[in-house]
């Protein structure tokens, strides 16, 4: 995405919009820490059918130079609209702190699912609760550099 001038449409929920302004405009001096202990980043998808760019913020974890997010929606029954973008696109962009970057997206399955629903259990333990709400596999999103 890089060079794309197109401002990103910020989530449509309030108090999302309101956090990823106030991540924007201090440069993840506020805001990156969303809770004690509980860091966000910014994650700019395409719209897989607009071509619209979305911005929203998401609680993350790491693995290794990779960034891990979820799409829990809460546990809807429902996936979230950036995790059907990205399917339909997987090459997004991400902002920690005041760093912007280019990532590529990808679902993780397997052992590997496994492994990094426990590393963001860690850092978020509502997932597990979320998980139990809904019968769809909430997906771990594994986000690695591109650029």
């Amino acid at each position: 995405m890089g060079g794309v001038t197109e401002q990103a449409q910020d989530s449509p929920v309030g108090w999302v919009a309101d956090h990823i302004r106030e991540y924007v405009e201090t440069g993840g001096e506020q805001g990156h820490e969303w809770r004690p202990g509980v860091p966000t980043l910014l994650l700019t998808t395409t719209g897989r059918r607009t071509g619209t760019r979305h911005r929203t913020a998401l609680i993350y974890g790491r693995d290794g130079d990779d960034y891990l997010i979820v799409a829990s929606k809460g546990g809807a029954p429902r996936h979230p609209a950036w995790y059907l973008n990205l399917e339909a696109n997987p090459d997004v962009e991400v902002q920690v702190r005041d760093e912007e970057f280019p990532a590529r997206a990808r679902t993780a399955a397997g052992a590997e699912r496994e492994r990094l629903w426990s590393v963001m259990t860690a850092v978020w333990p509502s997932y597990r609760q979320y998980q139990e709400k809904t019968s769809r596999r909430i997906p771990v999103i594994v986000l690695t550099p591109s650029g």
